[in-house]
């Protein structure tokens, strides 16, 4: 029997379609193509084919924009938004619009173009995840941005153009409506619970079990109760905090562990899936009153993953739904059995 369940933050509705439930191993994926270092921009010793770099971590001795970098970040040679110049917000008739000012940049994760993200050393991904802290600590210096957003595309389904691995950051002047949708969500729960949802959810999925993928000290792994898409994994921290940029260097490493053992299952699981994750944050220059004024209580930064495993079609951009053919139950126990 089909079953909907409903997403205790944000109020969405999934459709669990059992019956048309697949195993793990009857998901076709299409495999993710290698880098040729000769033409790929972001391959050691082509750093030329870039911009400058914003941040690079490097070995001692290293000039910058040449070789001997671990993780680079530079902006987008094609950026969604641009960094120089004003807002000019003004009317259009009923209609509102602004400049498109805002940053755009990518975080090359690695000199080798086909090492993913889980197969490098937990050190390595802790570089990858401060680099992310220090652009996103250096961006909320500009008065413009009010919300960052880093996400990663892996594969040509989940969006990327380019094989090599790297994620993104884009630094917007507007929050985002899905981020309101969270914070309102958090800001209702707390107001009638006086208790943070994230802190329930997380208590919750530890003591059920059943949809549990990984935990450690610092974060709980699990498939949500109104999964989205088969094998949809959400990383939540234990500690409560609003801010991805106020991580702690011991948070650092095992947010690291958590992301490197989950990606190995979900790689091992799923035949190397294309996927999307994406880290949500608080906004910010937020107000300390009124109608945000318990965001540090109320909404916690995390991270979702997101397998492409299936497609969005009709039913789901007319309605808002999303039918999930595996039941996140089925989805954790197989990836909690998984040995990496």
């Amino acid at each position: 029997m089909p079953e909907l369940r409903r997403d205790p933050i944000v109020g969405r509705w999934v459709i669990v379609a059992t019956e048309r439930g697949k195993r793990p191993s009857e998901y076709q994926v299409a495999s993710v193509e290698l880098a040729d270092r000769g033409k790929d921009p972001f391959a050691e010793g082509n750093e030329h084919l870039t911009p400058s770099e914003l941040y690079a971590a490097r070995e001692p001795g290293s000039k910058p924009n040449g070789p001997g970098w671990q993780v680079r970040v530079v902006p987008n040679r094609f950026p969604a938004l641009r960094i120089e110049g004003e807002l000019d917000k003004e009317p259009h008739g009923i209609y509102d619009r602004m400049n498109g000012i805002g940053a755009h940049e990518v975080v090359i994760e690695t000199p080798d173009p086909n090492m993913q993200l889980e197969q490098q050393p937990v050190e390595g991904i802790v570089r990858v995840l401060e680099a992310y802290r220090v652009r996103m600590t250096d961006l909320l210096r500009d008065s413009r941005f009010r919300y960052i957003l880093i996400f990663k595309n892996h594969g040509r389904q989940a969006g990327a153009s380019l094989p090599h691995p790297h994620s993104q950051l884009i630094a917007t002047p507007v929050t985002p409506n899905h981020v309101k949708e969270k914070l309102e969500g958090g800001k209702q729960y707390f107001a009638y619970k006086d208790r943070s949802i994230y802190e329930d959810i997380l208590r919750q999925e530890v003591r059920e079990g059943a949809r549990l993928v990984y935990e450690n000290a610092g974060f709980v792994v699990f498939c949500p109760f109104a999964s989205r898409f088969p094998f949809e994994v959400t990383v939540l921290p234990r500690r409560q905090c609003a801010d991805y940029h106020a991580i702690q260097p011991d948070e650092m490493l095992l947010l690291a562990d958590a992301m490197k053992i989950t990606l190995q299952k979900l790689s091992k699981a799923l035949n190397q899936p294309q996927y999307n994750y994406i880290l949500h944050t608080a906004p910010a220059r937020r107000p300390r009153y009124g109608y945000w004024a318990t965001i540090d209580l109320d909404f916690r930064w995390h991270i979702e993953i997101l397998p492409r495993l299936t497609l969005i079609a009709g039913f789901e951009v007319g309605s808002g739904f999303y039918i999930n053919p595996t039941p996140p139950e089925e989805a954790a126990k197989y990836l909690r059995e998984i040995t990496v």
